[in-house]
């Protein structure tokens, strides 16, 4: 195995940086303007990367069958290490080869990608490896973009140094660049098109009005478990459902790929509200983890007694239904569209409850003032719930 000590890691990179030429030109877009009072825009790049990515390890799975976590720039705690060694799928006794997963542990974005080490290579040892990113911010595609190139360098090379660099170059200029490997640039990965990358209209095709459910769910921050067999599925339909509620672009809700560990439900538990997914049927029986179930496979949503109250459906959602299921089936429209559409409801929704939050006492709505309103019970009864998870709620 290529292991370096985790203790020796600073002084690496110290190595690293000291012969490593100093001129922030190095890789530049040739488009630019020429070195003089460039080289602080160039370094700038990289303030965002330096505040989000986390860490980079490296997962080899050898001609034994053994697999190991080999090494990893910075240090990587114990707990979180065995997460990320679970979600590996050269981990797990299967035959499924899952090329890139992606999932959220302690506020903690995990990018894992995978791929069978072809001959000839200096790594002759090894069958499989695996590299794995962490980092601060939701952008599965600027990641699995990174991924590729760390693990190009590494199979090329057979050693972590060269992976280390392009590591460091996008942390400290958020730009490499490499004729044989492919070149990588933060800026074109825009966290927007992240957040609008999967399909509301898959979702609106399978679930139908149902999708309304869903909407609710999302809006009033309850907790939404998904069970699907394969990750692909579940990291494609999960990650559509924050945008249901975009007036928050709160992706740190989402939780795609999650085990029935205790540590995992533990930390879990401790979200007041969350999208969440698995591959274990057994979720289903697991009342405690979800206020709505959704079963992919069969398209079905179940929504628990528990949360019965808080999720009655009325006119108000009806037409909200209706609005989703007519735009969604627009062939002229979009998915970013289609958001849209559903945004601009759900910025009327939200303007009326601040209407009413502004008549009342500290601009918080006490259930007496609902109740003053008239409206009809499933309508009052959402506007409560809302003003509860928009913290405009008088308690």
């Amino acid at each position: 195995m290529h292991l370096l000590r985790p203790q020796c890691d600073w002084l690496y990179v110290a190595f690293l940086l000291a012969h490593k030429s100093p001129d922030p030109e190095e890789g530049r877009n040739p488009h630019r303007g020429k070195k003089s009072g460039n080289s602080r825009q160039v370094w700038n790049m990289a303030a965002p990367e330096t505040q989000s990515m986390l860490s980079v390890g490296l997962i080899e799975k050898d001609v034994n069958g053994d697999t190991l976590w080999v090494w990893c720039y910075p240090a990587v705690d114990s707990e979180f290490r065995q997460i990320l060694l679970s979600k590996c799928c050269l981990t797990q006794n299967k035959e499924d080869f899952h090329t890139f997963v992606f999932g959220q542990f302690c506020r903690t974005w995990y990018y894992i990608s995978t791929l069978e080490v072809q001959e000839p290579t200096s790594l002759n040892k090894v069958t499989h490896l695996s590299v794995v990113v962490t980092a601060k911010d939701f952008n599965p595609e600027k990641y699995a973009a990174l991924n590729r190139i760390l693990c190009r360098m590494y199979i090329k090379y057979g050693s972590p140094v060269k992976m280390m660099e392009v590591y460091i170059a996008v942390l400290t200029k958020g730009i490499c660049q490499s004729e044989e490997n492919g070149s990588f640039l933060t800026k074109d990965y825009d966290v927007r098109k992240a957040f609008l990358a999967g399909s509301i209209k898959d979702v609106v095709s399978q679930f139908g009005m149902e999708t309304i459910i869903l909407y609710t769910a999302v809006m009033l921050k309850k907790r939404i478990a998904v069970h699907h067999p394969r990750i692909e599925a579940l990291l494609e339909f999960t990650r559509v459902l924050p945008a249901l509620a975009w007036h928050r672009k709160d992706w740190s809700i989402l939780h795609p790929y999650v085990h029935l560990t205790d540590t995992e439900v533990e930390h879990l538990s401790k979200c007041t509200g969350y999208i969440a997914g698995f591959v274990d049927p057994e979720v289903s029986n697991r009342s405690d983890l979800f206020d709505v179930y959704v079963n992919l496979p069969d398209s079905i949503i179940t929504v628990s007694q528990s949360a019965k109250e808080a999720m009655m459906m009325g006119k108000l959602h009806k037409d909200v239904g209706h609005l989703i299921v007519q735009s969604a089936e627009d062939t002229e429209r979009s998915d970013s569209q289609v958001i849209k559409d559903i945004s601009m409801k759900t910025k009327q929704i939200l303007a009326h409850l601040g209407t009413l939050a502004e008549q009342c006492e500290g601009s918080k709505i006490t259930l007496e003032h609902l109740k003053q309103q008239h409206f009809p019970p499933a309508t009052e009864n959402f506007l409560f719930h809302l003003a509860a998870a928009e913290q405009i709620l008088q308690m």
